[in-house]
């Protein structure tokens, strides 16, 4: 099968379209799928770079991507409840090979069914962004109705699932978006949105505090201060982007929020796409051969939005 994959740890040019071994369901509990599409995260960068190799112990040469839409075709032992032919989305584990392949191995027990609704392809932009999304609101937060909620970076993956979250649990959010995806997260439900290129935030909310502050965008230590002066009393700071803050005043939670794989989080965000309570928004399709390509944007600035690599 066709695959990107890197042999060492390093800039972009490591990234190689090669022939590759297709998968087997060899391990108790897996399943084989045909990939119809695997989504692009900033962090498989930080990956390649070799940031984190004690936090994702990678066996060389390795297939990024961790998440994928597509259609089973093999079973392993030990598996129940699903069949060759199922259309399934997961987040499968980041340190396994990946979903840059034609085919990829799943932990089944990482598997939900993929919405009927949208295209499957674009279905891999679901899995890692909406479940940080919704963790890091219900799980840390613990969100609730009427409050106020401060996104800071709306207009990006998991900012985007966040307002739709947000906004359908019946909050009053105010995010932070560009020009350019200020649209799109109006049409998300955001009451406020506040252009950060044209306004500096702190001026924008001109001493407003609110129940909940996400942040989502990388920031200094001194700026995660000023952003978290912005909650009010006894109210919560979620980040999602490290290093975040080594404490908080005045009684505020302060959560570093990592996200992580849940099946029975992902049906139900499945369901709420299916519903059209929840959109699944990709700004391009690219062939897989380009995902050098993909990186070496990315770490440009110069992506459009969510990025889904097609075998």
């Amino acid at each position: 099968m066709k695959a990107v994959r890197y042999h060492s740890y390093g800039a972009s040019d490591v990234l190689v379209y090669e022939e590759a071994d297709r998968p087997v369901a060899g391990g108790e509990g897996q399943v084989v799928v045909q990939v119809a599409g695997a989504a692009f995260n900033p962090v498989d960068a930080s990956i390649r770079a070799g940031y984190f190799p004690e936090v994702f112990p990678l066996v060389l040469p390795h297939i990024p991507c961790y998440d994928l839409a597509g259609v089973i075709t093999e079973v392993g032992e030990g598996v129940s409840g699903w069949s060759i032919g199922d259309a399934v989305v997961a987040w499968i584990p980041i340190a396994s090979p990946g979903a840059a392949a034609e085919y990829a191995a799943a932990p089944a027990e990482t598997l939900a069914a993929a919405p009927r609704t949208v295209e499957l392809a674009d279905a891999a932009a679901l899995p890692s962004v909406g479940l940080t999304a919704w963790q890091v609101l219900f799980e840390h937060v613990g969100l609730k109705p009427d409050q106020t909620i401060l996104i800071n970076g709306a207009g990006g993956a998991v900012g985007g699932y966040a307002v739709q979250l947000a906004a359908r649990a019946g909050a009053i959010v105010t995010a932070t978006a560009s020009a350019r995806s200020r649209d799109r997260v109006q049409s998300y439900g955001a009451d406020r949105i506040i252009d950060y290129t044209a306004t500096p935030l702190q001026e924008a909310v001109a001493g407003q505090r609110f129940d909940v502050v996400l942040n989502l965008v990388f920031l200094s230590s001194e700026e995660l201060t000023r952003l978290a002066d912005l909650v009010v009393d006894g109210g919560a700071f979620a980040n999602t982007i490290p290093p975040g803050l080594e404490g908080t005043e005045r009684g505020v939670r302060n959560f570093q929020v990592f996200g992580r794989s849940d099946a029975d989080q992902l049906a139900e965000l499945v369901s709420r796409v299916d519903a059209g309570d929840l959109k699944i928004h990709v700004a391009q399709c690219r062939p897989l051969a380009e995902l050098r390509a993909v990186h070496d944007e990315a770490a440009a600035g110069q992506l459009p939005g969510k990025t889904v690599l097609i075998p």
